[in-house]
């Protein structure tokens, strides 16, 4: 064969086939590049606690155990879920009836982490997310954390459970972010990003206020119901709303293209 020319007796069908199964090969791997270079640029920003952390179990444990010492009745998960916000003292708001004082604050926060660190350590992962970290790398992606976790618990928690290879930048709270929501450290934590533009960036959490955040950092969001959460609460917000992370990731990828 000279030049690529089929050997004689070959059949314009087989010739064909032969062509249409090449051109199909060229047009998967450029398919794949494209998706490969679109991807690149794009960035998740997860949410730690109720996200890629399962914790509510123990956020629920340690909320009646903390009632139980300040003399709120216990409440049921599907309660805390539907009754639950960001700022904090909004919450216990909803609880009370009434506005709680700074120093009933103070307590009721001091008291709940007390029993929420005593406990922590039995949070796992959520099912499927280390994959779906090193599935959105090894696709071309950036992620990093924001949370509204004490930032010197944080960093050594991600350390231990092995994920921490998998992010740009962890960010927790070094104090006054939990009263407050995190809209003010989401945008210092996107704009602080190398290289990472806010419109190519999705933020995956498990509350209201990760919505909001999102929005004000100029990202997009996406909210799971795995955490501390209704489903109705969350699509109350007006933005995609799923019941796994897989789905989330899934989202995530047709928001930013």
């Amino acid at each position: 064969m000279e030049n690529g020319a089929p050997p004689a007796g070959t059949s314009a069908a087989a010739v064909i086939a032969t062509a249409t199964a090449a051109a199909a090969t060229e047009t998967t791997a450029t398919t794949t590049e494209a998706t490969e270079a679109a991807r690149a640029g794009a960035h998740i920003v997860w949410d730690w606690n109720g996200t890629l952390l399962h914790d509510i179990d123990v956020v629920l444990e340690a909320t009646n155990a903390s009632f139980q010492e300040i003399g709120i009745p216990p409440i049921t998960l599907e309660r805390y879920r539907e009754l639950f916000c960001v700022p904090i003292p909004r919450f216990y708001q909803r609880l009370l009836g009434r506005v709680p004082t700074p120093a009933e604050w103070e307590v009721m926060d001091g008291t709940f982490h007390r029993h929420y660190f005593a406990r922590s350590e039995r949070a796992a992962l959520t099912d499927g997310s280390a994959e779906l970290l090193a599935g959105w790398v090894a696709e071309g992606g950036t992620q990093s954390v924001c949370s509204l976790a004490p930032h010197d618990r944080l960093l050594p928690w991600i350390s231990r459970l092995g994920i921490g290879s998998h992010f740009l930048c962890v960010d927790g709270d070094h104090g006054g972010g939990t009263r407050l929501g995190k809209a003010a450290a989401m945008t210092r934590h996107v704009s602080g990003l190398p290289g990472v533009a806010p419109a190519r960036t999705v933020v995956i959490g498990d509350a209201a206020d990760d919505a909001l955040a999102a929005a004000h950092a100029g990202a997009k969001a996406v909210l799971y119901t795995g955490g501390s959460h209704s489903r109705a609460s969350l699509e109350r917000v007006g933005v995609p709303v799923v019941d796994t992370l897989g789905d989330a990731v899934r989202v995530a990828r047709e928001l930013v293209g």
